[in-house]
């Protein structure tokens, strides 16, 4: 239940006064739903302007902000420029210019003879001065510009200094808070009260204690609870989970597993023979070797007389797995299943009372084996494949089907920093698959010139002359799920009049079983090339797909570009990724495509990619639909997150928890940061 105090800041955005149901729509464009929201959505940068009294040539390049009084207009033929000229209190002469439209606007913005504060970047022309465009904001007495003005992230319909007015009032309706920050580190860091900080940040952007503080009370609260989650995960009372070996040896592997496979599996043993239900998180690269892992896992749950659940994101992949897991396990004394929601009548019957009645040993399926008709004899261990798709939710109503909490077993094919595994799955324990499995080659990588499409194309031409298919993946356009949809189309389009029908396109607006079927064409090798938007499936295996192009390769992160790539190199033999760039590439454009030319190690590629990121978007978070920090930058994770995990535990371990006074401040941080959730279904799961 939130706090009451905290009701004034998680109002909708309506309450602010001028927003009505107009502007509510580019606010909502921008994720600001509530007063909260509006509150958060901190100043991505600011202007410095110079107040000056008189025009002077050695400000030329500058912001300047100064009253002038309008002279003279000169408006041009055509589509020409709409020039004012205008002077200082000293008579020096600007030309204030305008391009596009009518003149009429001008004119009424800058009546003759009524002097205007005027700010923009004084430019020399020639042997004039001009300023391009300049903002306005009224006669003398009017509202002044301020020296330092923030930059807000804009939507269509929206200025920087309308938003920082809802800022302002959103910061009115923030009450006073009891401080949850242990008093001497926040003493020792020099920061400011909360309300203080978020006062102090809207009104100097550079604001560097008010920064920090902020995003410190964010990486404290989401550390905070995830110390939750996990004292709560330690406290409970499930089964311990010790296998006799009989099902393992009796499996017969074609290769010997690497040190990093042994020492995850002895790892997930350890674990399970615990009463205390494991939440482990098992990272690895593409054809790193999870599945065997995996595998290894639910052999031990079987051996010690329980059943395993392997959950995917989609369809495909639920089936994938399925297919991989009865070949590897093929001969064993086991009963292996699969359930989606494609399953229906009388075959899912069948499927449901054999899951009940205990004959089925492991089902793979979708978040259809969650469901309230599903149940089981004796749930003991949880896989989830590609833990970044599931929601705490999801996770937590497969974990009540068991008689007691079972074992939890994560993975991810993302390669994530240390830093950012700490900040996301910090209630977890973390095995790496970081050795690849001798054999494996790595995927050649070239950087291609737009230019050269012809060639690319001639290319899959040949590629698919000699039987191979390929991948074809589109740019992310701009924030436009439409826009990405008419570039993939278009691509299709155009390798469909060069190649015939078998191009395939898939789009994140497709409905899931039509996806599905596409897909299936192409690992069926129905289809020989799959234009695709970014929302080709993780993990989806096509052994024959040896090529993939990327268009606009620049504009992608690195990690999504290395998990992109990872979709072919699954089969024997080379496979190769050509990455279309640009003509103009700034100098991190050109280091990440560098780095993936020479690099396949998805874990150094992760590594890099938060440093040169820095506060953009890290590392698939929006294929996911998650945001882990809106206060938080990336680079002061590295510098906060330790000092608010050590926090945490000292205020669980020696300040009373969140019963005592520092304690009840610090569940208000809960809910305030939206922490809240997730603590509350997992404590009472």
């Amino acid at each position: 239940m939130r706090p009451d105090i905290l009701n004034p800041l998680f109002a909708e955005v309506t309450a602010l006064k001028g927003v009505g149901p107009g502007l509510a729509k580019p606010l909502d464009r921008l994720g600001l739903a509530r007063v909260v929201d509006v509150a958060f959505h901190l100043p991505s940068g600011w202007i410095d302007r110079l107040p000056r009294e008189e025009l002077d040539v050695a400000d030329a390049g500058r912001i300047i902000a100064i009253t002038l009084t309008p002279r003279d207009y000169r408006t041009s033929t055509g589509r020409g420029p709409t020039r004012v000229q205008a002077s200082d209190a000293a008579g020096n002469i600007v030309s204030l210019v305008y391009f596009g439209g009518s003149s009429g606007w001008v004119k009424k913005l800058l009546p003759i003879g009524e002097p205007r504060r005027v700010s923009g970047k004084l430019e020399s022309y020639g042997e004039t001065l001009q300023i391009i465009h300049p903002e306005i904001v009224g006669g003398e007495g009017d509202e002044a510009f301020r020296e330092r003005e923030a930059i807000y992230p804009l939507s269509e319909g929206l200025t920087s200094r309308r938003l920082a007015g809802f800022a302002a009032q959103a910061i009115a309706r923030a009450p006073d808070l009891g401080e949850w920050i242990e008093p001497g580190l926040k003493a020792k860091r020099g920061w400011p009260d909360w309300r203080e900080a978020l006062q102090r940040i809207h009104a100097d952007p550079a604001d560097k204690p008010a920064r920090e503080r902020l995003a410190y009370d964010e990486i404290f609260a989401n550390q905070l609870a995830l110390t939750l989650v996990r004292a709560d995960t330690r406290k409970r009372k499930g089964r311990a989970l010790v296998g006799d070996g009989r099902l393992r040896d009796l499996l017969r592997l074609p290769y010997t597993p690497t040190g990093a496979q042994s020492r995850a599996v002895a790892e997930i043993e350890g674990d399970l023979a615990q009463t205390a239900p494991m939440l482990r998180l098992l990272q690895g690269d593409v054809g790193s070797g999870k599945t065997l892992v995996a595998a290894m896992a639910l052999l031990i749950a079987v051996e010690a007389g329980a059943q395993g659940a392997m959950l995917a994101p989609t369809e495909i992949l639920a089936r994938q797995h399925y297919e991989s897991l009865r070949k590897l396990l093929a001969g064993l004394p086991i009963e292996i299943a699969v359930l989606t929601g494609r399953d229906k009548g009388r075959a899912r019957e069948a499927t449901l009372m054999a899951l009940a009645s205990g004959e089925i040993d492991i089902l793979v399926g979708t978040h259809a084996i969650f469901q309230d008709a599903v149940g089981y004899k004796d749930l003991g261990l949880v896989v989830v494949d590609e833990q970044h798709r599931f929601g705490v939710a999801q996770r937590m109503l497969l974990q009540a089907k068991g008689k007691a909490p079972p074992h939890l077993l994560a993975m991810t094919a993302t390669p994530i920093p240390r830093t950012l595994t700490l900040a996301q799955y910090g209630e977890m324990d973390v095995s790496r698959l970081d050795e690849m499995p001798p054999g494996r080659e790595p995927i050649e990588t070239r950087v291609v010139s737009e230019d050269r499409l012809d060639e690319v194309i001639n290319a899959i031409g040949r590629h698919m002359a000699d039987g191979g298919q390929a991948y074809w993946v589109c740019p992310l356009v701009e924030e436009s799920e439409k826009s990405d949809l008419a570039a993939a189309e278009m691509r299709a389009e155009t390798l469909r009049q060069r190649f015939g029908e078998r191009i395939g396109v898939v789009h994140g607006r497709m409905k899931p079983a039509e996806k599905d079927a596409v897909m299936e064409a192409f690992a069926g090798n129905r289809l020989s090339v799959l234009v695709a938007t970014t929302v080709i499936e993780v993990g989806v295996d096509v052994p024959n797909a040896t090529l993939i192009v990327i268009e606009h390769a620049d504009r992608f992160g690195l990690a999504q570009l290395h998990q992109l790539r990872g979709r072919v190199g699954r089969g024997g033999g080379l496979s190769r990724c050509l990455l279309l760039r640009g003509s103009a590439l700034s100098e991190t454009s050109r280091a990440r495509l560098a780095l993936m030319r020479e690099s396949n190690d998805g874990f150094r590629i992760a590594e890099e990619d938060l440093r040169l990121r820095g506060g953009g978007e890290l590392l698939g978070t929006r294929q996911s639909g998650e945001v882990m920090f809106r206060l938080a930058l990336a680079e002061m994770l590295s510098d906060l997150l330790h000092c608010a995990q050590d926090d945490a535990r000292l205020l669980i371990d020696r300040d009373g928890g969140l019963e005592g006074v520092r304690g009840q401040a610090a569940r208000v941080a809960l809910y305030l940061f939206d922490r809240d959730a997730g603590v509350a279904l997992l404590r009472s799961g």
